[in-house]
């Protein structure tokens, strides 16, 4: 075993024994970094879908075409409230409307929103959080 050992401090928390830096192991990290600009975006992507609001919103679309009345009834929210939550979830692209007469029609912005969402329930249910 080498000195990269993971031990337990006083505060709970994983430590090395023995400092040591891998500039390999950095080198790497750096080559496969993406933009702050990207980061920003994915962590605000991740922000939007930490509200159980928006993520109910977010599922109720998975498959389904919905209207914000529709989606007052089924988040059990008022119309103002989804269609505050539909106009941020708009804002970072993962929904998107379609206008048919009067009546604004609000669907997931492409697949990877529904991979997102998808991947996330997986994960929720594996570690039955």
């Amino acid at each position: 075993m080498n000195s990269e050992k993971l031990s337990r401090d006083n505060g709970n928390q994983d430590i090395c024994d023995v400092r040591i830096i891998h500039m390999e192991k950095i080198s790497q990290a750096k080559a496969e970094a993406v933009s702050d600009s990207a980061i920003e975006h994915l962590s605000m992507t991740y922000k939007m879908l930490g509200d159980p609001t928006r993520l109910k919103i977010l599922m109720a679309l998975k498959g389904n075409e919905m209207c914000v009345c529709d989606l007052a009834a089924f988040t059990g929210s008022t119309e103002s409230a989804v269609s505050h939550q539909l106009r941020r979830l708009r804002d970072l692209s993962l929904v998107k409307k379609r206008r048919d007469g009067q009546i604004l029609y609000y669907s997931l912005d492409d697949r990877h929103v529904d991979e997102i969402v998808g991947l996330g329930m997986i994960y929720a249910k594996k570690t039955k959080l």
